[in-house]
């Protein structure tokens, strides 16, 4: 029997040829369509189960399967129906195709591709909508989700079964494309992955397309930043309703989606506030051991977070409390309870991240979470979380909803790390809570996305918002998205309403969002046309269903419980998008053929980023069930050999300590290694064809080494460590300080010429900590800092101004 491309550990074949995916961007809209193709080259006809992720935001919204010439459009239906459905055709001979949401979370998706016969091929077309996310630097994100990682199950929940292979060795191919347009020029277009060289389709630039250059090897997700001139534009577009559908339904009437970016007056938003309750949630599961990029062997998940930690507390201002916690199959916290900001609470601290490392086993964030929860809230501290994890949980919901139940008394700010993090998580824990998200992958610097976000957290706090709408007589507006908790400088908030009833083209509305900051009244007002926008493909009303069926899934009233899925279920069938208590079904009733006897059931492996769960690397150890299976390489007709691996996740549960290989009763090539290097020479030779030494600690960055210097009050020592952070020798540092001027004044002027003078391509890391810095200066109302400056601009080499730095 012919072998095509890769087996599994029964030394099957898999039947998924290709993917091939098709990105259309308007705007900050994203349509994608996915287009599986199939082939069943055995002797007996075969089911054939696909694992995969899409972004955790997205509205599912078509699913349609073609063999030769006929098509067959699947219909949305409740769950069990639909699962019935799908058995039934299949015992009766029929072919079926069912595609399903995970009940854990969201951004996972199960394809059954039934009864395909011997020596026939299918194409299984997916198609669904999604918002791209605005980045620190004003791009917009747009994620094509290519990695799974094998995802940590708690003891006593439950899964679904993974195939997992390492990323190089999947045995189906990818091709992308993307087309953009936008009523404003389109700047440019980058990639985490190769690209061919992007074509403008006009001379004003508002059109372009972009592909992804052959060969991409599965061991990231393809992401695309998308940048437009004046991307701060507010908007509104008013999309049509379905021609079919009846007027006064979702689906019939028109849909309006309002981009706002809130304006704050510059006279507020100077003051930084000086109040709150900082807690840093870290994750320190095995997995966090991986490196950040394959390129970058030497800088590890955890490495990265710890020199974060280092700049989150160098910038944290006086007066306020702070806490760190991390978790792994247990949890720690370095203080009982959150502390006040000090010089002696900061070092404490600072000693214990240094020696943290990712070695508490899997990833058990409900228990530290419901932990923090249980602290309580300190009077007139904003409780600020920060969550730092790479997302390789399997019961997100239930995190999500206890998030949500604890909103009132927090903001989380979630960072989701590598590749293959969980979209629906880290989005979640953002959402519910009124934060901000952000994903740390391929060679992005952790730092200045997290310092981003506790610039938002220092922001005076947004209260009071309220939504208001000015439509004709004759137009009401329902409200479709759940209520603005949280508004931040220079980032978007999205609002979607139906428009129920008539009015003329010509006619206009507004919607005005007021808001209390920092005690003063502030309002934004958006004015937009009520004429539908043309081919827009009902994108909106699509996304408009997700919204309200999202905040229908995680609504927490036991006693509506029935009700609330019932409402969730009429929602989903009529506008066509999947839910949770939903799924797509298609049966093929027109096919003149039968097939008799069992099937063959082939799941199609998986990508997993490099190191996520794999053998050598301590999640593994931790986390893995003792079900899962490690096969040995096996020898394909072509004289290749793969390997590959199947996890039963809801096997998971976490050990008390990390056992051996020998212990879980698995027998493979890597087993019997001694030691570390022993691991990581296997796992290379075996992935990448090479091996490489393990990871070694680099020297620390000349930035950090400076950071790590500074106190808590925002000054410098003049002492013999700084002297070596800036490149000099403490005799050259002392004799070149001007005569009566202090110490700690000198040490600091010259921690701010040298960053000012070498670093301003980092300044989104250090910008809060010089702030502090700045204060501490303009409170010791020293003399002679004019000629502070001339003295050490002298000794580094440097032309930094007095006014540049603020002074």
């Amino acid at each position: 029997m012919h072998c095509c491309g890769l087996i599994t550990k029964e030394k099957e074949p898999v039947p998924l040829k290709s993917i091939d995916v098709e990105l259309q961007v308007k705007d900050h809209v994203a349509t994608v369509v996915s287009t599986m193709n199939y082939e069943n080259k055995e002797d007996k006809p075969i089911e054939a189960v696909f694992i995969f992720p899409i972004p955790g935001d997205a509205a599912v919204c078509h699913f349609s399967a073609r063999i030769g010439q006929t098509e067959i459009v699947a219909e949305v239906k409740e769950k069990q129906k639909a699962r019935d459905e799908y058995d039934d055709a299949l015992s009766s001979g029929q072919q079926a195709f069912l595609l399903e949401e995970s009940e854990q979370s969201p951004d996972i998706f199960t394809l059954s591709v039934g009864s395909l016969p011997p020596g026939e091929s299918a194409s299984i077309r997916l198609e669904y909508v999604t918002e791209l996310s605005v980045e620190a630097d004003d791009g917009l994100r747009f994620c094509l989700p290519a990695v799974l990682n094998p995802r940590y199950q708690p003891q006593g929940s439950t899964g679904v079964q993974l195939t997992s292979v390492p990323a190089s060795l999947v045995p189906y191919s990818l091709s992308f494309s993307a087309r953009v347009s936008s009523p404003r020029p389109v700047s440019k277009i980058e990639s985490n992955c190769s690209l061919d060289p992007v074509q403008y389709l006009n001379t004003d630039q508002t059109q372009a397309t972009v592909k992804l250059a052959a060969g991409h090897k599965f061991d990231r997700d393809v992401e695309l930043l998308i940048y437009y001139k004046d991307a701060h534009r507010p908007t509104a577009v008013v999309e049509a309703g379905q021609s079919s559908a009846e007027a006064g339904t979702l689906m019939g009437d028109p849909v309006v989606m309002v981009s706002l970016y809130p304006e704050f007056p510059q006279s507020v938003m100077s003051s930084m506030t000086t109040h709150g309750e900082f807690v840093f949630l870290l994750d320190r599961s095995g997995s966090m051991d991986c490196p950040t990029h394959v390129k970058k062997q030497q800088e590890t998940r955890i490495s990265s977070a710890r020199d974060t930690l280092l700049l989150l507390l160098k910038s944290l201002p006086m007066g306020c409390y702070f806490n760190i916690c991390s978790f792994g199959s247990t949890y720690e916290h370095i203080f009982p309870k959150s502390v006040e900001y000090s010089e002696t609470s900061m070092d404490e601290a600072l000693k214990k991240v240094e020696h943290m490392g990712a070695d508490l086993g899997g990833t058990e964030i409900l228990e530290p979470l419901k932990h923090i929860y249980r602290q309580l809230c300190i009077p007139n501290h904003p409780r600020q979380l920060f969550v730092f994890t790479d997302g390789e949980v399997g019961n997100t919901k239930e995190v999500i909803d206890l998030v949500k139940k604890n909103a009132d008394s927090h903001r989380c700010f979630s960072f989701g790390i590598g590749e293959g993090a969980s979209t629906a998580l880290i989005n979640g824990l953002a959402k519910e809570s009124g934060g901000h998200a952000q994903f740390i992958t391929g060679t992005d610097r952790m730092q200045p996305k997290v310092m981003q976000s506790l610039r938002f957290a220092l922001q005076p706090a947004v209260g009071d918002i309220s939504v208001a709408w000015t439509v004709p007589l004759g137009v009401s507006v329902v409200d479709m998205s759940p209520p603005i908790t949280s508004l931040f400088k220079d980032q978007r908030s999205l609002i979607y309403a139906q428009l129920v009833g008539q009015s003329s083209e010509a006619a206009e509305g507004s919607v005005t969002v007021k808001y209390s900051l920092a005690g003063h009244p502030s309002q934004n007002e958006l004015r937009f046309s009520l004429k539908p926008t043309e081919d827009t493909g009902l994108a909106i009303h699509r996304l408009a269903a997700r919204t309200l069926i999202r905040s229908l899934e995680v609504e927490n009233e036991l006693e509506n419980q029935d009700k609330r899925k019932k409402k969730v279920v009429e929602l989903s069938v009529q506008s066509g998008v999947s839910s949770s208590f939903t799924s797509f079904i298609a049966v093929n009733k027109n096919s003149g053929n039968t097939t008799e006897g069992p099937l063959l059931r082939r799941d199609i492996p998986t990508p997993f980023a490099y190191g996520a769960a794999f053998p050598g690397v301590p999640m593994m150890c931790c986390a893995m069930s003792r079900s899962a299976v490690l096969c040995d390489s096996e020898e394909l007709d072509d004289g290749e050999s793969y390997d590959c691996m199947s996890l039963e996740l809801e096997d998971y549960a976490p050990p008390p300590m990390e056992p051996s290989f020998e212990q879980l009763g698995y027998k493979n090539s890597y087993i019997g290694m001694s030691s570390d290097s022993e691991v990581y020479d296997a796992l290379d030779e075996d992935t990448y064809g090479e091996p490489v030494q393990p990871p070694k600690q680099p020297p620390r960055d000349p930035l950090l080494q400076l950071v790590s210097l500074q106190k808590a009050s925002g000054c410098w020592l003049l002492d013999p460590a700084l002297a070596t952070a800036l490149g000099k020798t403490s005799e050259e540092v002392e004799k070149s300080k001007p005569a009566q001027i202090k110490e700690e004044v000198w040490a600091t002027i010259l921690a701010l010429i040298w960053l000012h003078g070498f670093k301003m391509d980092a300044k989104e890391e250090w910008e809060l900590l010089a702030a502090k810095a700045m204060l501490w200066l303009s409170a010791q109302n020293a003399s002679s800092v004019t000629e502070c400056f001339e003295a050490g601009n002298s000794l580094l080499g440097c032309s930094v101004q007095e006014a540049t730095i603020g002074l």
